[in-house]
């Protein structure tokens, strides 16, 4: 298959290295409290996870979602100070991300700044997901502004530990400069059948496997090995798959948990995000 042909250098996580869980954003708290609550039970290899409401921080607190970020927090803290007995499986450790909404480069840069304060202010968030990040060259340079204006206010923060995490939400392999931008970026975002016949970037392969994140749906049970392989292969450290496929009305089929998530949960095993 196409993934097996990447470099040597580039199959940096072929021997098994923990992959963990990033979550593209479920629906809202109210909508589906089984997904929320999944986040930080013990065991979850969680890295981090995305609160989106109204496509931003909407435009006053949320109760519930309030109270949704702060047991995934509660988690975090519970299992980056060892509070869990050491004879059970450590609770979840994953960072929330707000989501930000990027629109391929034209949202008003104060507009994602007010934003991305809202979330700090209002649900003490530990690091930003750009949604609709653009890829291209010539969008770099406003990216790094944004990145770097974001990271200042997440020092400010006493919620986003060890400075917070952005992560890009491009989708596909954009130019290499991004990678420089920004913590993690999400290089694949798309169904099975064009994921298993995929190739990484060359360039990929001169940064660890926590650089990258790989968001697949429409994955049978039957190939979740396979999958897993190729992420591994490819270099992605934070992968999201599932085997909905945004079809019978499910718009986005990142949306709810998949139907197997206790077997995947199980083959990639527990693990917290530091």
């Amino acid at each position: 298959m196409p993934y097996l042909t990447a470099p040597a250098d580039a199959r940096r996580t072929a021997g098994g290295e923990q992959l963990g869980f990033g979550v593209p954003g479920y629906a809202h708290p109210l909508l589906a409290p089984a997904e929320w609550a999944e986040l930080a039970r013990p065991g979850t290899p969680l890295h981090w996870a995305v609160l989106n409401i109204a496509n931003g921080p909407g435009s006053r607190p949320d109760p519930h979602c309030l109270e949704a970020a702060g047991r995934l927090r509660n988690a975090r803290e519970r299992a980056l100070h060892g509070e869990v007995p050491g004879d059970t499986v450590r609770a979840s450790g994953g960072r929330l991300l707000g989501h930000l909404d990027l629109a391929h480069g034209e949202r008003p840069f104060d507009e994602l700044v007010a934003d991305a304060r809202s979330f700090i202010d209002w649900y003490r968030v530990g690091g930003f997901y750009l949604a609709r990040c653009p890829g291209e060259r010539t969008g770099l340079p406003a990216v790094r502004r944004l990145t770097g204006t974001l990271h200042a206010l997440l020092a400010e923060s006493d919620s986003a530990d060890g400075g917070g995490r952005l992560v890009l939400g491009h989708g596909f392999q954009p130019y290499p400069g991004y990678a420089e931008a920004a913590d993690q970026l999400v290089t694949f975002r798309g169904p099975w059948t064009d994921y298993r016949w995929s190739q990484v970037a060359e360039w990929t392969a001169d940064y660890p496997p926590e650089r990258f994140a790989h968001f697949v749906h429409g994955v049978p049970r039957t190939h979740l090995e396979e999958a897993m392989r190729v992420a591994r292969w490819q270099g992605a450290g934070t992968i999201f798959f599932t085997d909905r496929d945004g079809r019978n009305g499910q718009s986005d089929p990142f949306a709810t948990l998949p139907r197997y998530w206790d077997e995947i949960v199980s083959r990639i095993g527990p693990g917290i995000s530091e």
